[in-house]
This record gives C-alpha cells, sequence and structure tokens, in this order.
C-alpha cells in the first residue's frame, strides 16, 4: 500500500492560552499615571531652589562717637612718583633685564642698547689721544736741539762770526717749535674731552632705573628699536618699563564744589577700597588743589594714608568718607558696630539685615546709627560675629535656604 503524501497540517503552531494573565495587563496604565501624578507632585512640593548669597560678620570697632562722616566721595589711588623709563638715544634694545612686577632699586640697570659703533668711536678717540701725546715728545726734541743751536748761534754772532740774520732763523726755529707743543698739548685735552663724551654716551647705552620702586609693565623687549621721542611710526618704542614708588601712594578724590567747605587741611579720614570693603583704612587731607574742574565742577582733594599696606595698589577704586573735625577738648571712646552697608535692607518701613543660621537666613530688625565709609553702624539688633548677607536676591525671606559664596 502507497504512503500518504506530506501534508503542511503538520508545520502548524499551537496557541498558548494566556487567558490567566490577561487582567493584570489592565492595571499597567493606572499604575504609570499615579507614578507620573506622584513625581509630579514631589517636584512641586519639594525644597526651594537654594539661593546663592555673600555675607560678612558684624565686627566691632573703636572710634570716637562723633566720628560721623560729613561727606563722602569716591577716587582712585594715585602714586606721585612714577615714570615710564627710556633711554636718552636712539638705539636698538639687546637685553631687557625688567619684567612685571619686580621690584628694582634706585640705579638697577633696566636695559641694555646696542653700543658697538659707541664703543668703535671710544676706541678711535683713545688712539688719537696716545698719537698726540707721542706728538709732544717727538716736538719736545726738536726744541731742545733747536735751543741748543740757537745759544751756538748768539756765541758765533757775539764773535762775529755768523750775522744777525741766522740768529733770527735760529730764534724763530724754537719760537715756532714751542708753540706746536703747546698746540699738541691743546689737542691732548680735545682728545680727553672727545672720550669723555664717548665714555657718557656709552652709558647713555645703559638703562638704569631712576628711582626704587615696582615695576607695573613691560613695554620693550629685544631686538626692538627705542628712542626718547616716537619715531619710525609705531615700531619705534618710546619707554622700556613703568615705575611706581610703592612710597608714595596718596588717594585723590574730586568732591564736588558745592561741597568743598567741609573739607579742610589736616580733616581726619577714613578709606575704603572696593577691592577690600571690609577694610577701613584711616588718612588725613593732605591738601585740597585751589583750582576746580569747569566741566565736572568739582575740585581735586589730596589724601594720604597714615599706614602703607601691600594691598594697597595704584589706580585701586577708593571710597572716602571725610570725617568731623575733633573738637578741643578730648573725647572718650567707644566700641561700634559696623557692617556693610549693602546688608541693610528696608521692609515696611523698617531697617532689617538677614542673618546667616546655619544654611538658614533669619530675618532681623535693626536700628541703625551713622555711615562710615561704605559701613553702617548698627545700634541694636545685631551682636559682634555675627555673619549677614551681603549680597543675595531681592526677594529673600525669612527661613530661606542659601548657599554661601567664597
Amino acid at each position: 500500500m502507497a504512503a500518504a503524501p506530506p501534508s503542511l497540517d503538520g508545520l502548524r503552531i499551537e496557541r498558548r492560552d494566556d487567558t490567566g494573565r490577561g487582567p493584570w495587563r489592565w492595571l499597567v496604565p493606572p499604575v504609570l499615571l499615579l507614578a507620573a501624578a506622584g513625581g509630579g507632585w514631589w517636584w512641586w512640593t519639594g525644597p526651594a531652589q537654594i539661593a546663592a548669597v555673600s555675607t560678612a560678620a558684624a565686627r566691632e570697632t573703636t572710634v570716637a562717637p562723633a566720628d560721623a562722616a560729613v561727606l563722602n566721595a569716591s577716587g582712585y589711588v594715585t602714586a606721585r612718583r612714577q615714570a615710564t623709563v627710556s633711554s636718552k638715544v636712539t638705539g636698538k634694545l639687546v637685553a631687557v633685564l625688567v619684567e612685571e612686577g619686580m621690584a628694582v632699586r634706585e640705579g638697577q640697570v633696566l636695559a641694555r642698547l646696542d653700543d658697538s659703533t659707541v664703543r668703535s668711536q671710544l676706541a678711535l678717540a683713545e688712539a688719537r689721544l696716545v698719537a698726540s701725546r707721542r706728538a709732544i715728545a717727538e716736538q719736545e726734541v726738536r726744541l731742545n736741539e733747536a735751543q741748543l743751536n740757537l745759544a751756538r748761534t748768539r756765541r758765533l754772532v757775539e764773535e762775529g762770526v755768523v750775522g744777525a740774520a741766522d740768529l733770527d732763523t735760529d730764534t724763530a726755529e724754537v719760537d715756532s717749535l714751542a708753540a706746536r707743543i703747546a698746540l699738541s698739548r691743546e689737542q691732548v685735552v680735545v682728545a680727553e674731552r672727545e672720550i669723555d663724551v664717548f665714555r657718557t654716551e656709552l652709558d647713555d647705552m645703559v638703562i638704569r632705573a631712576p628711582f626704587a620702586g615696582v615695576a607695573i609693565s613691560k613695554d620693550a623687549e629685544e631686538g626692538e628699536m627705542i628712542s626718547p621721542v616716537s619715531a619710525g611710526g609705531g615700531f619705534t618704542r618710546t619707554g622700556v618699563s613703568t615705575l611706581v614708588d610703592m612710597d608714595s601712594l596718596e588717594i585723590e578724590v574730586d568732591v564736588n564744589e558745592s561741597y568743598i567747605n567741609r573739607v579742610s587741611d589736616g580733616q581726619r579720614v577714613v578709606a575704603n577700597l572696593d577691592a577690600y570693603p571690609d577694610w577701613d583704612i584711616p588718612g588725613a587731607v593732605i591738601t585740597t588743589v585751589p583750582a576746580a574742574d569747569r566741566q565736572r565742577a568739582t575740585v581735586l582733594v589730596r589724601i594720604a594714608f597714615d599706614e602703607l599696606d601691600p594691598r594697597i595698589l595704584p589706580d585701586m577704586g577708593v571710597n572716602v568718607a571725610f570725617l568731623e573735625d575733633e573738637p578741643s577738648e578730648p573725647r572718650a571712646e567707644a566700641t561700634r558696630l559696623l557692617v556693610p552697608a549693602a546688608a541693610a535692607r528696608s521692609r515696611e518701613g523698617l531697617d532689617i539685615v538677614y542673618v546667616l543660621r546655619g544654611d538658614l537666613v533669619e530675618r532681623r530688625a535693626v536700628r541703625l546709627g551713622a555711615d562710615v565709609g561704605n559701613q553702617v553702624e548698627v545700634v541694636s539688633g545685631l551682636t559682634a560675629g555675627e555673619r549677614v548677607v551681603v549680597e543675595g536676591p531681592e526677594d529673600l525671606a525669612d527661613g530661606d535656604r542659601v548657599s554661601v559664596l567664597e
């Protein structure tokens, strides 16, 4: 009996019965919806964004009680002795020995120019001097010989052997040689003076510091041309370095001419550098420059520091508080609590500050006193050492979490 032909029915895949897990698939969408809702609720009610603030400590200072500022002004630190050092002659730099920030002493070599030409001229002048001196020696020998001949001729004339004409000739020869020797000696002096000139020019090839100070700039490099005057367009330098005498630092402020009557010579001041606003620097008025600026209606006032400090640098911005003149009788000193003026804020008619408590801020009502520079006195509501917010968001509120900037 013949076998049955193959059939495709044997290749059919039987489906599994998955009715047992059917109800669970309907629970997946509600679960995902609840998870999304919970995440949104946590994001909405979670911790607020942390505000970045800068702080400063309230500090005590001992000052006279009546040392209130009668005038505030701003200006800059300046140096009375500052110079851009250049050369006396035009030449090419072969060495620059100064760098920015270098302290230099008076007379220290800052740079050197190419002196090959001057050295050659000096050597030539010295050779001329030697030749002039040797010429004098030769002429002195000839003068001695001429004087001997003149003495013989005088004897022969007295004896009647020769005539007076021979005597005149020998006398003229002696006088001529004496004059030549005198000229040669003057030429020696000229040669010596010429040598001095070339030595001076050789010394001018060396650029030295005119006073002790600090180099604040380096304005030229080796290989560049330098000149005391502008020459050759923009390819010639007019200075090697700028020096500042740090011992001559002072403050210059422009005071409105309407308030210049509040300033007097010797008046005490308190200065605060923009770089160090919490540092009170005592000083005194040197003088009021007797001229007003017509365009700005201001008068320049010079102020001296009581004591210089390495942190004080030229061209720093500074705020100056002019203090009330001291009375004839001495005043008792008192301790005052000062904070930066930027820390004091006004809310609902009250003066407040935000005090740092861990990573939170506390709103604190305070009573303020007089301004001292860019500081303000806190009469009550704060104790020394507490840190207050100086810079932060305008909408800062009591209990906000903050991070303190370094």
